[in-house]
Parts: structure tokens; C-alpha cells; sequence
């Protein structure tokens, strides 16, 4: 059971009607929990009364019911306790003020309050086992994502680089987007890309991807050398699935290679979001591939394996690699966010200030609904920058 729950926690549902709340969603949902959780005061409160000043013949017993299993979902075993032992007294109080504590229509009454009370008890302590065992499965998760996806360097000579890893689902640690930086002899090289699908699958994928790119990162002088690479060790890996996963698998990527000069950008890009480089005017552009490509998995299907572009790179200007988790992000009427016009104008003074205006911007536009993953890498060439 417990290895079902880390695939839950590893993945997540990549559904719709998943919402990973904003900070103000949460807020409000802590002041209502908070709130809710006099609800079991309030229903013994409220049946005791209703049960007093309505006639003899009317039963409060629904609320009496109530109170202790509304205190089980919400609150401690010790309170669920108290709750029902309340509900019992309560009910036991007002049957011998109206004398029916001797009709079997009474007693009746009292069994199925005092039976419910019992039963809220059960329901409290199965709750806490199950969170028990979710949070352990959160922590193997957790253990995971590290190993899968650790966090690179927060500098590599001028270069200063931040990541976020933003999850659809609120117990999602890591699903299909993966990223990874790597400090070579040909310069800075990093990996940002995208498996389709989930499940355990997609984890595998996104572990050989890494595992290939860190390898040949080191060793291949071209970043169409480092594709091919990956190329193989995907298919090679797709092979050993089963349905659709082994068939229609496939994975977008960008590659993106800083040389030791620093003074330009190479990327090549297999399918995936076009990057973003902002420049130290505030002029964001977006970088479309020359020579559009077939993601990973897919070269067989068509022609052409895609080519690197160069792009100057000045000092104070900022690459944005991303997954299509930012771009398909709606809002209520169902326009997408546009990264491009949002960061347009804007200077930050560093990487990781970028990527908290970006994430805060996709939660404004999408009132906290966000539906897909999002990996999200930033890299900053030292130099003059100024405050949004």
C-alpha cells in the first residue's frame, strides 16, 4: 500500500479539476478550517436547543449524530471522544426532561447516538493512520524528487541559476518535467524538458534523461551530439514499456549551452516551448528553433533532427527555460499566459526574483487553478540589472 502511495504522492493527477492553491486560496482555506472546526460545538450547542424549544415529539437526534463524526474528520481522537460522550449526555438530559427516557422509542434514540459516537471514534483513528501513512509516502517522495531532480548550483562563474519545480497537484513532489545544469569543458549546458504521460513510467524516463545528459554533457562537443544521446537512451528505455507508453512515449526538450566566453547562447530544441532571453533593457525575445524539430522518441516519424541557434548573450541578461505547464496556464475565460507580454519591461536583479514574479503571475492569472507541472530554470549572466 505504501508504494501505491508514492506513486499518488511522485505523480499526481494531471487532470482539470486539480487546483494547486495560490497564497491567498490558502489563507482563506486555513481561516475556514480553523472556523469549521467549532462545527461540533455548534451541533450539540444548536440540537440541545432545538430539542428544548421545539414539541416533545420533535428529535434533535440528526444533530446529535452529527457532532461527533463532523469532530472526527476534523479534530483529535480526545476531542471526538468528548464530542460523543456531549452527544450522549445531551441527548440522555432532554429525554428524561420530556420523560421519554422510559419508551423504547427513547431508548432507541440513545442506543443510535451512543452507537455513532462509537463509530466517530473508529472513523477518527483510521483518519490519522491514513495521514500517518501519507506523510511517510510524502517523505519517500520528497527523498525522490532530491535524488531525481536535485537543485544545481546557485552560481557557476558569472552565471547565477534558480529553479522551481511547481506541482498541479497539491501532493505532487515530481511528475514528468524535469531540468538539469551541468559545468562542462564546453561551458554551461542545461537540459529543460517534458515526458508525456505520468505514472511511474514518466518518472523512469525523466531519470534516464538526466542520467544521459549528465554523461554526455561532459562528453559530447555539440548539443546536437548530446540530442542524439538522449535519442537512444529514450528509445532504449521506451522499449521496455508496455501499450501506448511504448509506442506513442515521447519527450519535448531544449538544450541550451553557455561557452566559457559567455558572450553568446547556443540552444537546440527538440519540440519544446521556445526559451526566453531577457535582456538587460527590459526587451524579452522569445527564441523559435530556425529548423523546427520532432520531439525525442519521434525522429523516426519524419525528417531532420533539428539545429543549434545562436543567440548573443550580454552581460545582465537572463535565459528562461520552461515547460508548457507556464504557457497553458487559463485563466476564468480561458486565455493563456503570456510570459512574453508579462515580463516585457522588466529588469530583476537576479534569477530567483524572476522566477517568483513568474510563479506569482501564473497564480494571479489562474486564481491558484493550475492544471500541469511546471519546471522552470533561470540563468543570469552577471552584469549590470535593475529592479523591476
Amino acid at each position: 500500500m505504501l508504494e501505491r502511495d508514492v506513486r499518488l504522492v511522485l505523480v499526481g493527477e494531471r487532470s482539470g479539476h486539480v487546483k494547486a492553491p495560490s497564497a491567498g486560496g490558502t489563507e482563506a482555506a486555513r481561516w475556514f478550517l480553523r472556523h469549521l472546526q467549532a462545527l461540533p460545538l455548534l451541533l450539540l450547542i444548536g440540537g440541545a436547543a432545538l430539542d428544548y424549544y421545539t414539541p416533545p415529539r420533535f428529535s434533535a437526534e440528526a444533530f446529535y449524530t452529527a457532532a461527533p463524526m463532523s469532530a472526527a474528520a476534523l479534530l483529535s481522537l480526545r476531542a471526538t471522544i468528548l464530542s460523543g460522550i456531549g452527544a450522549i449526555a445531551a441527548d440522555f438530559a432532554l429525554l428524561v426532561h420530556f420523560g421519554f427516557i422510559g419508551d423504547a422509542s427513547g431508548w432507541s434514540e440513545l442506543t443510535t447516538v451512543a452507537t455513532v459516537s462509537a463509530f466517530a471514534v473508529v472513523v477518527n483513528r483510521l483518519m490519522h493512520y491514513r495521514n500517518v501513512r501519507l506523510e511517510s509516502a510524502r517523505e519517500v517522495a520528497l527523498a525522490v524528487q532530491r535524488a531525481v531532480l536535485p537543485h544545481p548550483p546557485t552560481s557557476i562563474g558569472p552565471l547565477r541559476i534558480a529553479v522551481r519545480y511547481q506541482s498541479a497537484a497539491k501532493e505532487a513532489q515530481i511528475g514528468g518535467d524535469l531540468y538539469g545544469v551541468q559545468d562542462t569543458p564546453y561551458g554551461v549546458r542545461c537540459l529543460v524538458g517534458d515526458v508525456r504521460g505520468k505514472g511511474m513510467g514518466a518518472v523512469k524516463a525523466v531519470d534516464v534523461a538526466l542520467g544521459v545528459f549528465r554523461e554526455a554533457a561532459e562528453e559530447e562537443p555539440t548539443l546536437a551530439g548530446i540530442a542524439a544521446r538522449l535519442e537512444k537512451g529514450l528509445v532504449r528505455e521506451a522499449s521496455r514499456r508496455a501499450g501506448l507508453e511504448r509506442t506513442e512515449g515521447f519527450v519535448t526538450g531544449v538544450l541550451a549551452e553557455i561557452p566559457p566566453s559567455g558572450d553568446e547562447l547556443r540552444l537546440f530544441n527538440r519540440g519544446h516551448p521556445p526559451p526566453l532571453v531577457l535582456r538587460p533593457t527590459g526587451e524579452v525575445r522569445s527564441v523559435e528553433p530556425s529548423v523546427p524539430a520532432l520531439p525525442l522518441c519521434l525522429s523516426e516519424l519524419g525528417p531532420g533532427d533539428g539545429v543549434t541557434d545562436t543567440v548573443p548573450f550580454p552581460p545582465g541578461s537572463c535565459l528562461l527555460l520552461y515547460t508548457d505547464g507556464l504557457t497553458e496556464a487559463k485563466d476564468r475565460s480561458g486565455a493563456f499566459y503570456d510570459p512574453v507580454a508579462a515580463l516585457t519591461g522588466h529588469v530583476f536583479p537576479g534569477p530567483d526574483d524572476l522566477l517568483d514574479t513568474l510563479l506569482a503571475g501564473v497564480g494571479h492569472h489562474t486564481g491558484g487553478r493550475i492544471t500541469d507541472d511546471m519546471a522552470l530554470l533561470a540563468i543570469a549572466r552577471g552584469g549590470r540589472s535593475a529592479k523591476t
